[in-house]
């Protein structure tokens, strides 16, 4: 499973990998349908060949698609440090700690950067302090409201493609995957507890219903994704619980008439291409380039302003 990164710590472009490799392979067998193989041996030297054969193949595919001479590729190849490619395989995780694989997992698949760490200083300056210091020792860097566009622009993939990849065993289309899948350990059934033998239905206990560990509760996935419970009341702090599901128009409007909130779903407006560059933004443009007052980037303001919220 790879899952392809183009940014860094620092809202930088820095195209990376994040791969989490089983540590032994998988291979038919007759009776029990796949067998594993565990690899053995895994030490500094065997990461050091691998980072070589990743750097020779990739600078070899760049000669090939001419983004590089063969010059070029021998140079990279004499450089220190590994020619300018790194690879790290200290992190390892057991087979039954599934608590770390999902902390690994959400690591990998984070996005490129937090909302936390920026704040907006004034209209024309924002501030983003650094997870941990650069090169250079600054922990914290000022952009302009466009220079920050860019950086995010520059960090968008490129469309219709994935950046979550799966090789091996784990591909859709590998033929040992329903295999190996089997070999995941089956959710534990808690044992019925013993009770005295009744004299009348009524008196007996429910059956336990057991569901697949796969099949969460939204508030579970929701609390996976943002981090935060969503039954928890935000005035007291106590636990929320679902009482009624409302779904006839006129309650539903009574009701949110009654907390102050709009009744009717907002005005959505239409789409529309980019907007033009005119005649007047041109003309200001001249004037700024003259030293007279004007924006160059001026746009005329739209003949009516829309409330675009979806959140109802």
């Amino acid at each position: 499973m790879a899952y392809i990164h183009r940014f860094g710590s620092a809202l930088n472009e820095h195209t990376h990998f994040h791969v989490v490799v089983i540590d032994g392979v998988f291979e038919p067998d007759p009776e029990r349908g796949v067998r594993f193989i565990a690899a053995e041996a895994i030490d500094a030297d065997a990461v050091r060949v691998v980072q070589t054969q990743v750097r020779r193949r990739i600078l070899r595919a760049f000669v090939r698609r001419g983004r590089i001479d063969t010059q070029t590729r021998k140079e990279m190849e004499a450089w220190d440090h590994g020619g300018g490619f790194s690879l790290d395989a200290s992190v390892r995780i057991e087979a039954d700690d599934r608590k770390g694989l999902e902390r690994l997992l959400r690591y990998c698949a984070r996005p490129p950067f937090a909302a936390d760490p920026l704040e907006e200083l004034d209209p024309q300056r924002l501030i983003y302090r650094l997870p941990k210091p650069g090169p250079d020792g600054r922990t914290q860097t000022i952009l302009s409201p466009l220079e920050l566009i860019g950086r995010i622009a520059a960090l968008v993939p490129p469309p219709r493609q994935h950046r979550h990849r799966y090789y091996g065993v784990l591909a859709p289309n590998s033929p040992l995957r329903p295999a190996v899948t089997a070999l995941a350990p089956e959710a534990v059934v808690p044992a019925p507890t013993s009770h005295r033998a009744v004299k009348t239905a009524a008196e007996d206990l429910p059956a336990t219903l057991w569901r697949s560990p796969a099949r969460y509760l939204w508030v579970m996935l929701l609390a996976r994704i943002y981090e935060a419970f969503p039954l928890t009341c935000p005035q007291c702090g106590a636990q929320m619980r679902i009482i009624a599901f409302i779904t006839e128009a006129v309650d539903v409007r009574a009701i949110l008439e009654h907390i102050g909130e709009p009744a009717t779903p907002p005005r959505i407006a239409q789409a529309r291409g980019p907007p033009e560059w005119h005649e007047d933004a041109t003309e200001h443009a001249i004037a700024a380039e003259a030293g007279s007052a004007g924006d160059p980037y001026a746009q005329p303001a739209p003949e009516c302003e829309y409330d675009q919220r979806v959140s109802w």
